[in-house]
């Protein structure tokens, strides 16, 4: 048996046995292989797991998803982070029902033309959910091949990423290309895992992986140096007036675009500088601190402070005036207010 024949047999084998048991492997159609590989961006499959049944349960399938107001997908995507996922899937599911007859396409050339599908999830839904010999390649991919060919480059350039995909590809067994690809996500999720020292001895490739062999497998993958994330600080103005809060929609374009938010302004401000500011000047003690409150983006940090303020009218801005019910049930406050949110419901 040639290499790359041993390394496709031991890791479907190994699979079979010890894959887990997740709701988007029972019946892998191409659209919950689809919603599945879209909410695993970025995060956890424990997370995951529960946002995916309340998504099926909501939108059983594309005509559902398609025919959804937007706030109502956004909603249920509220916890997940990086909405424009949850806003592409409603664009493709669309797109689908304008230009394909509401059937999900089954080709990776097809699959690439709706929006938020990039090479790693068309490759995915066309291997699981439609049988085509195509390579899915993530970051748990690339972090498995890298160990298993002692990849030295780093593997978030191009350069790389195309050799490591190539490499998947050469691999991937006639007829059983989605469990392949399954197996090395799995691999990479359980045993071949980032930060640390990856399981080797429970690795069905144990015997056949060059990190490994040459003692690399603690110095694998090589990743450029992340820059510091830019920090910027915001005063978040809790206003309320009787039992409502007032909310403003985000524009369309942009970070957290379509979401809720609570009025904020740039800096942080002491309450001195707030009741000076509006318009029915308060005494500064009928401004109420908050907890301060952090959210990590990709690219920035935000570092805030608060205040409960009761203003004696509802103060029209462009806001919206809510109930604590409603903030839960009806509208999409994105996690980086989650404090404040929660803060909200608890008190009353």
């Amino acid at each position: 048996m040639n290499k790359k024949a041993e390394v496709s047999e031991r890791l479907i084998c190994w699979y079979r046995e010890n894959a887990r048991d997740l709701p988007w492997r029972e019946n892998p159609s191409p659209y919950r292989v689809w919603i599945s590989e879209i909410m695993l961006q970025q995060t956890r499959i424990e997370t995951v797991r529960g946002y995916f049944d309340r998504f099926m349960e909501a939108f059983p399938d594309i005509a559902a998803l398609a025919a959804a107001e937007e706030d109502r997908v956004l909603k249920l995507w509220q916890g997940l982070g990086y909405y424009s996922r949850a806003r592409n899937l409603h664009r493709a599911a669309q797109k689908v029902m304008d230009e394909y007859g509401g059937k999900m396409p089954s080709s990776y050339r097809e699959l690439r033309k709706l929006p938020g599908i990039g090479p790693y999830t068309a490759g995915a839904i066309a291997s699981i959910a439609c049988g085509e010999c195509v390579p899915a390649v993530d970051g748990n991919v690339l972090r498995v091949m890298a160990r298993l060919l002692a990849e030295m480059g780093d593997v978030t350039s191009e350069p790389v990423k195309k050799r490591l995909t190539e490499a998947v590809a050469e691999l991937l067994p006639a007829g059983g290309a989605g469990d392949f690809n399954q197996a090395l996500m799995e691999l990479g999720e359980c045993i071949c895992i980032p930060g640390g020292s990856p399981g080797c001895e429970a690795c069905p490739l144990f015997e056949i992986c060059e990190a490994r062999k040459q003692g690399l497998q603690d110095q694998l993958p090589v990743r450029a140096v992340k820059k510091e994330r830019p920090t910027e600080e915001l005063t978040v103005l809790i206003l309320r007036f009787e039992n409502t809060f007032a909310i403003r929609k985000r524009p369309a374009k942009g970070l957290l675009a379509s979401l809720y938010e609570y009025p904020h302004l740039p800096g942080h401000w002491t309450r001195e500088q707030l009741a000076a500011w509006l318009p029915w000047q308060p005494d500064p003690e009928q401004i109420r601190p908050l907890p301060d409150s952090h959210h990590i983006f990709t690219h920035k940090e935000w570092k805030m402070k608060a205040y409960e303020i009761r203003p004696p009218y509802r103060w029209e801005d462009g806001w919206s005036y809510v109930s604590a019910s409603e903030l839960q049930d009806r509208y999409s406050v994105p996690a980086a207010f989650r404090t404040y949110t929660e803060w909200i419901t608890r008190k009353v």
